[in-house]
């Protein structure tokens, strides 16, 4: 069924990196969710009220926030489609992220509700009326609800959408609360008890505890979390593919959304290298970056000395030193600067964020390690990465 939707309503949807693609399927996405949302709606409302069960209701009122969340989702990937200005240089595609948070509060908002009138009917139990209308209206809900979480999570993963399956989520989550509903209203049929409200107070825990990790997940992008570790391999594969590119680091990753990537990184080449020839190398691995990996990236060209006997052999000792210290730290921009008294090692180190030691504690151990090498060199040292 994805897959003719697809082919019915979304024009090369085989293409997931292109931005009309994505917004075509986010928009399909959004469509069929009010569409089958607000049929569940009506549906649920009417065995709600037939049969006095507020865990129906409360399931009903469930899935018209649902059909709420999918406009919220077909107006954030319209939003998202924006072409940059003069106020958004780098674009709109992060109201794809806005979207799916407000899909989050949604669920959260609906979870209170659901804890206020679950504890209400506590309180003050009424008998529940189970009839074949009401099985039959929730049996077909728990078979829609199962179909949209597979469409939603399929969709959200071939277009890598946090939106689409925070929804996958939330049609999963309809489908256990409406089970509990069902499982509810039978056993307090079979055996004469009201535990309505207490199947619906379990109902609305099980959905806070799916809003606040959605929510979790959503922020995340927002705040500028780490890129994934395929593309980050991606993008240095491509990047030291010439022979002339010695080395990478520094490389940073900035989402703006689904397909604004921008990213920037340091190229070690030898400073022997004719630098027009450096130049056509650098520029066409940036373009390369954009048409293969949809990444728009700018390379620093960082020239080192290959052929200098001094510097080989300091950069090797002062390698080996850090290794010693800790084997997670990195070295780069390794260079020798010669001063009026002294000359100095002054390098880059990338320092792992889980690391224990400060780091002037750090740069400390490096200077009486060299000193006990009997090496007349001072230090100056840049720290990446943990402060």
């Amino acid at each position: 069924m994805t897959g003719l939707l697809l082919r019915l309503f979304v024009k090369n949807y085989t293409d997931v990196e292109n931005t009309q693609v994505r917004t075509d399927v986010g928009k399909l996405a959004g469509v069929v969710g009010i569409f089958c949302n607000g049929l569940l709606f009506f549906g649920k409302l009417v065995a709600g009220l037939l049969s006095g069960s507020v865990a129906i209701v409360a399931d009903a009122v469930n899935n018209l926030s649902d059909a709420s969340s999918s406009v919220v989702t077909l107006l954030g990937f319209r939003l998202a489609q924006q072409p940059a200005d003069a106020d958004h240089p780098y674009g709109h595609a992060r109201y794809e992220y806005l979207s799916g948070l407000m899909v989050a509060v949604l669920i959260l908002v609906i979870g209170v509700e659901l804890v206020k009138s679950s504890v209400e009917k506590i309180i003050h139990p009424e008998a529940v009326d189970f009839s074949a209308l009401t099985v039959v209206i929730l049996v077909g809900s728990i078979l829609v609800k199962l179909w949209m979480s597979f469409f939603f999570g399929s969709l959200g993963k071939r277009i890598h959408s946090l939106t689409l399956e925070a929804t996958a989520v939330d049609s999963r989550n309809d489908v256990i609360t409406t089970a509990a509903v069902l499982l509810g209203c039978f056993v307090g049929f079979l055996f004469r008890i009201k535990i309505d409200g207490y199947i619906g107070l379990l109902v609305a825990v099980f959905i806070l505890h799916s809003g606040v990790n959605i929510v979790k997940e959503t922020i995340s992008p927002l705040l500028g979390e780490q890129a994934q570790p395929d593309l980050i391999e991606k993008i240095k594969e491509l990047v030291t593919a010439p022979d002339e590119i010695l080395g990478v680091h520094d490389l940073l990753i900035h989402d703006y959304g689904p397909g604004k990537c921008f990213a920037s990184i340091h190229a070690e080449v030898n400073a022997d290298l004719y630098s027009l020839e450096g130049h056509d190398i650098i520029d066409e691995l940036e373009s390369r970056a954009l048409r293969e990996l949809n990444v728009h990236l700018v390379i620093h060209y960082d020239p080192i000395l290959v052929n200098d006997a001094e510097w080989n052999e300091m950069r090797q000792v002062t390698q080996e030193i850090i290794h010693e210290i800790d084997p997670a730290v990195t070295m780069h921009c390794f260079r020798i600067v010669g001063g009026k008294e002294q000359k100095n090692l002054v390098f880059d180190l990338m320092v792992p964020y889980e690391a224990k030691r400060p780091n002037e504690e750090l740069k400390q151990e490096i200077d009486r390690k060299l000193q006990e090498r009997n090496i007349k060199y001072g230090t100056v040292i840049r720290f990446d990465g943990k402060e």
